[in-house]
């Protein structure tokens, strides 16, 4: 299995957006760049910000769309295209209402399940070959509260369990990175197996 070259979280820019859940990729990202000491540049051709690191020894881009999460698309696609990185090369982390808050699941390919961003990517690319890392922000309990509960906060307590699944998902990151995508899953998916972080 090929391993990763472009990492892309998917929320909406501005202040008033930065801790929703409908953030949750964005707090991926974030979480990601700011352990490596990194920031992120604005770069206009690509319609979002930027940063490479090295994970597991591999360059890797980084990328947080500038667009509203509903046209996430065209950033993705730029990208994809600028840095010749196929799809099934890069990984999309974003916020997940069917799994409950905390949980944390990677996927390969598969419907957009009503996510905004992800169906934006989906219609650009013509096919949902890319790897995903579901970020659960669990649900409210009916359809018509969905749309003021992903664009709220979550409550002290959802967030600290969204923010240790992310912490999770940083783990196991330098498997996917390098190809290793199936252990790093068996890790995420299975609790207790994952390597305590190196102090």
């Amino acid at each position: 299995m090929a391993g990763l070259r472009l990492i892309v979280g998917l929320g909406n820019p501005g202040a008033e957006y930065l801790r929703t859940r409908h953030n949750a990729g964005f707090w991926f990202v974030d979480a990601l760049v700011s352990g490596h000491n990194e920031r992120f540049g604005f770069d206009g051709k690509l319609h979002g910000e930027t940063c490479k690191l090295r994970l597991g020894g591999e360059p890797v881009w980084i990328l947080k769309p500038a667009t509203f999460m509903n046209k996430s698309g065209i950033a993705v696609a730029s990208a994809l295209r600028y840095y010749k990185i196929e799809p099934e090369e890069c990984l999309v982390a974003h916020d997940d209402l069917d799994l409950p808050a905390g949980t944390v699941r990677l996927k390969f390919d598969g419907g957009h399940g009503g996510q905004n961003g992800l169906r934006d990517i989906m219609a650009h690319l013509g096919h949902g070959k890319f790897h995903r890392l579901r970020l659960g922000i669990g649900h409210p309990g009916h359809k018509d509260q969905v749309t003021p509960w992903v664009l709220g906060r979550p409550s002290v307590k959802d967030e600290d369990a969204m923010l240790d699944g992310i912490a999770r998902a940083l783990n196991v990151l330098p498997l996917a990175v390098g190809g290793q995508l199936d252990k790093a899953m068996q890790q995420l998916h299975t609790p207790g197996t994952e390597k305590k972080p190196v102090p």
